[in-house]
């Protein structure tokens, strides 16, 4: 019996039987052949129990195109390409028409319209789409570069939304890149890292949920629980959890980039005075933090070092890392390994 699921009936007219009746909407896993390979996608289609068995089954031109486009972007996603739904809202996301999107990046005209609809675009009209995507710099440099293909008050235009664009996330893109920068030569998986590649999303999650349970969050406390959460993680996993790489310091482990760390604007930060009149940074919750990136076993793990070190105060954590092997067997300014971190005491 062929497996599929019943969308919804539909009360119409049946080009099959000619006649108006109840016509079951479905839809099943379906095969297609794009540039020589198999491809798997998702396939609606209408159903007519008055028929005849071997046709019984009719989609109209809609659905049919619906259907090339699932399949085409099935084989995007398998090809690691962006699908026809990312590169619409790439576009949208600059306020820009499908011509004045192809234009800015120096295409013919119907080349946007075509990879919305039905042309799987090759790497590297991917990449370029890609650059515009995560940088907003890069789509002004477009503009620059193919300034002669707008008329002067469309090129304000866009310049206008892509200026628009820079300044809703401009800090947080520019403080991103600058911290991937800080770990380019640390994107291999290495006992450096804790075989874990820097996940910026997920540190800002683990920041915010830290700060949520902890009032008294400042950067230098921060620091050391984020080097027991990661070492607590690959003690249990064999994986740590941020790909933060830490350096043996005066103060402990600090993990590198930890300015740049701070200026995430994701992270809700400020600066305060003390009692000693020196600025410290006072760590808080962010409201609006999508904790749905944590598993619940790095939940669980989180929850052990905060019941471990909630209330220990900054100088407390300190002199309890010191008695780490880690800060024991690495000397000032060496990278701490996560095979010495796993060697830290039960809690």
């Amino acid at each position: 019996m062929e497996n599929y699921t019943l969308i919804r009936q539909i009360h119409m007219e049946c080009p099959l039987c000619d006649k108006v009746h109840e016509i079951e909407e479905r839809k099943r896993a379906a095969t297609i052949t794009i540039k020589g390979e198999e491809i798997c996608y998702e396939e609606s289609y209408y159903f007519c129990a008055n028929a005849d068995e071997n046709e019984n089954e009719f989609a109209n031109g809609a659905m049919t195109n619906t259907n090339l486009l699932n399949a085409r972007n099935a084989y995007r996603v398998k090809h690691g390409l962006l699908t026809s739904d990312e590169i619409i809202e790439i576009r949208e996301s600059y306020g820009l028409s499908q011509v004045d999107l192809a234009r800015l990046l120096g295409w013919g005209e119907a080349t946007i319209s075509r990879y919305e609809s039905k042309a799987i675009q090759d790497e590297v009209y991917d990449t370029m789409l890609r650059l515009i995507k995560d940088n907003p710099l890069k789509a002004l440099e477009f503009l620059k570069k193919n300034y002669n293909n707008f008329s002067i008050s469309k090129r304000l235009e866009i310049k206008t939304n892509i200026l628009e664009k820079i300044d809703n996330y401009g800090k947080e893109f520019l403080t991103r890149q600058t911290l991937k920068g800080e770990y380019a030569k640390f994107e291999e998986a290495s006992d450096s890292n804790g075989y874990t590649s820097l996940n910026i999303d997920k540190l800002e999650a683990i920041i915010s949920y830290l700060a949520e349970a902890i009032s008294n969050l400042y950067k230098v406390k921060l620091m050391k629980m984020l080097w027991y959460t990661d070492s607590e993680s690959y003690k249990q996993s064999g994986r740590a959890m941020t790909g933060l790489v830490y350096r043996h310091e005066a103060m402990g482990a600090l993990p590198i980039g930890h300015y740049s760390l701070m200026n995430l604007e994701n992270l809700n930060i400020h600066e305060e005075e003390s009692y000693t009149y020196e600025s410290i940074l006072h760590i808080y919750p962010n409201e609006n933090m999508d904790y749905s990136i944590l598993t619940n076993e790095e939940k669980n793990i989180l929850d052990k070092v905060i019941k471990k070190f909630k209330d220990y105060k900054a100088k407390e954590i300190i002199d309890y890392m010191h008695e780490e092997k880690a800060h024991k067997y690495t000397t000032s300014g060496a990278i701490i390994p996560f095979s010495l971190a796993k060697e830290i005491r039960d809690f």
